[in-house]
């Protein structure tokens, strides 16, 4: 069966009613909102202040030491060499229970890395920082995404995770007025990473208290993979290539947004903002996208997100105005996340038994991505000044990622037709 028609048997039994509920619309349960809140707060914490502070920081950090765009990009890149190394270590155990207690540590981490970052200026710690906060921020991300996947179809609730995927867009909105905030009173650039620590200790209590633990029965258990649905091979590459792209795409605008933003003479001042409307936008837009993936199914939403983000990426190119660049942060900001939210709950429902794992392989190939663009973007606009370049590419790379997820959608076609006529042929046999 390919996985296109597995996936709609898959979307059938879990609109299901749960026994004893009303056959009317699901309400989301007090459990199922204490779970999904849990998922929201922990990428808060792990992606949020783990990941994007550094962005949100690092105009104040170039102005007030001796950082410039070539040495950002490195240290974007320790983040990145850290989220290979988180991806791989999530997705290098079967234990649930091991899985568990990682998250936990990487709560605690992303708060003390926050804090250590106040008390140095040096590069190679710097560096190391950076490299335990991406560990944090792919481990966090895989490993709550994971969990609650399973916690969610364990207990019959839909599949999907736009709910829990909106903590990364508000975490972008609240570095933003975070930052905003400390900037309102003057707070240097080490007052306010230790502004971010206390961000992240804040939301970690509930992440750590709500998260919800596999159980005493599912720890080292055999692993029932019955319900899993590989995809094929080819499905698979191509699918693996094209998430590639998105990361590359992703982080050279995440990255860098607001000091592209500040650049530019006449919008000094609204970085910020910038950073601000992009994570509004991605907040509400994981949701809304999870409803296009039910009507068109997922690699349909993809490429749309695909394209949307295309022009998102490339408008400040075009035009450096303030109206043109909110726009573009809306795009981006609607299409990102979404896009990451789409290619993990494929893959978690591709492999029921252990959602973690191929979530793993698919955010392998987004991490890839990650640590060469931030590197070339930078050293590129040390030299030339400015972005455009950097800009330029990560739109052609995101363009050959949606000529990709074209070729899945034949592929998809292709193996619908040959399993119809297969089963004709069964059947005109059998008469």
């Amino acid at each position: 069966m390919s996985y296109q028609a597995q996936t709609r048997e898959l979307e059938l039994s879990e609109n299901e009613p749960k026994e004893g509920c009303d056959t009317g619309q699901r309400k989301i349960t007090a459990d199922q909102a204490r779970v999904l809140f849990s998922g929201i707060c922990t990428l808060i914490v792990t992606v949020g202040v783990a990941r994007f502070a550094y962005t949100t920081l690092l105009p104040v950090m170039q102005q007030q030491t001796w950082l410039n765009e070539a040495s950002g990009g490195w240290l974007a890149t320790s983040i990145y060499l850290g989220y290979m190394c988180g991806v791989l270590l999530a997705a290098s155990t079967n234990s649930l229970e091991r899985k568990y207690r990682l998250l936990r540590l990487y709560l605690v981490l992303s708060v003390l890395t926050s804090v250590a970052m106040a008390w140095t200026d040096d590069l190679i710690l710097w560096s190391v920082l950076r490299f335990i906060a991406g560990v944090c921020g792919s481990g966090g991300l895989i490993l709550s995404s994971g969990l609650i996947l399973k916690w969610l179809i364990k207990h019959r609730y839909p599949g999907e995770l736009g709910i829990h995927f909106s903590g990364a867009g508000l975490s972008i909105a609240g570095a933003a007025l975070l930052v905003e905030g400390m900037s309102a009173f003057d707070l240097n650039w080490q007052e306010q990473w230790i502004g971010f620590a206390v961000m992240a200790a804040v939301f970690a209590i509930p992440a750590w208290f709500w998260s919800p633990h596999p159980g005493p029965d599912n720890a080292g258990a055999t692993v029932d993979t019955s319900d899993d649905r590989p995809p094929s091979r080819t499905f698979f590459l191509l699918m693996l290539a094209a998430y590639f792209c998105a990361g590359y795409g992703y982080v050279v605008d995440a990255t860098f947004i607001v000091d592209i933003v500040e650049r530019q003479e006449a919008l000094t001042g609204q970085g910020q903002i910038v950073f601000l409307l992009i994570g509004l936008a991605a907040t509400p837009a994981v949701i809304l996208w999870d409803r296009v993936a039910r009507r068109t199914g997922y690699v349909k939403a993809l490429l749309m997100a695909y394209l949307l983000q295309i022009a998102g990426i490339i408008l400040p190119v075009l035009d450096n105005s303030l109206t043109t660049v909110m726009f573009s942060a809306l795009l981006f900001g609607g299409t990102f996340m979404a896009s990451v939210s789409l290619v993990l709950t494929m893959a978690g429902r591709m492999y029921p038994s252990n959602p973690a794992k191929m979530m793993g392989k698919m955010t392998l190939a987004y991490g890839v991505a990650q640590i060469v663009a931030p590197v070339l973007t930078g050293v590129l606009a040390q030299s030339s000044g400015h972005y455009d370049t950097g800009l330029y590419i990560a739109a052609v790379v995101v363009f050959i990622g949606s000529l990709l997820l074209m070729g899945l959608l034949y592929l998809e076609q292709k193996e619908s037709r040959d399993e119809v006529i297969a089963e004709t042929m069964v059947c005109c046999q059998q008469k």
